[in-house]
């Protein structure tokens, strides 16, 4: 498996090896001996799948309680996927960094707990599946606001995306409350 090291420290992309012939193609997205040596989880609780359609944006999520690393990969269609480090104590507190993850490549995205994660659907529908290493909490759970200023994500969307009542109602940065 190919790491690529992204702008933010511990979100890495990773590129499965693909073995292709007149079949067609295989290959692996997760080995506990892999992920072992790259220093990553090898324990996740929880497997996560969303369908979604274009324009529709889901995030940015996090849990203050059973804070949750995940392993994001679009199993169908295209997404901008978006990790920020809402960490107070962290040197790249603020920061965040976006990626395409599509089918066809089928990099996957590693986001360490700590982050918030939100993505933006980019081709007609798009099937999410994540890992996550730890259960959903539904009391721990938080939003930050998709369109926080503080953050300035440049998802890449004219007008307005479709997102949920509860994402609308997210809080800003600056009054959300946050890891440590």
């Amino acid at each position: 498996m190919e790491v690529i090291e992204t702008s933010l420290p511990g979100v890495l992309r990773l590129r499965p090896r693909r073995f292709a012939d007149e079949r067609g193609w295989f290959m692996e997205t997760w080995n506990e001996k892999s992920f072992q040596g790259l220093g990553l989880p090898t324990k996740f609780k929880q497997d996560n799948q969303s369908r979604s359609h274009k324009n529709v944006l889901r995030g940015l999520h996090y849990q203050i309680q059973q804070p949750q690393g995940k392993l994001i990969r679009a199993v169908q269609g295209k997404i901008f996927d978006v990790a920020a480090d809402i960490r107070r104590s962290s040197p790249a507190f603020g920061k965040w960094v976006g990626v395409e993850l599509d089918a066809e490549t089928s990099e996957m995205l590693w986001i360490p707990a700590g982050f918030a994660h939100g993505f933006l659907v980019l081709s007609n529908t798009a099937d999410v599946l994540y890992k996550a290493t730890d259960f959903y909490c539904p009391s721990g759970e938080r939003t930050i606001l998709w369109n926080d200023p503080a953050l300035n994500i440049a998802w890449p969307i004219d007008g307005t995306p479709i997102v949920s009542g509860k994402d609308e109602q997210g809080a800003d940065l600056s009054t959300a409350e946050l890891p440590e």
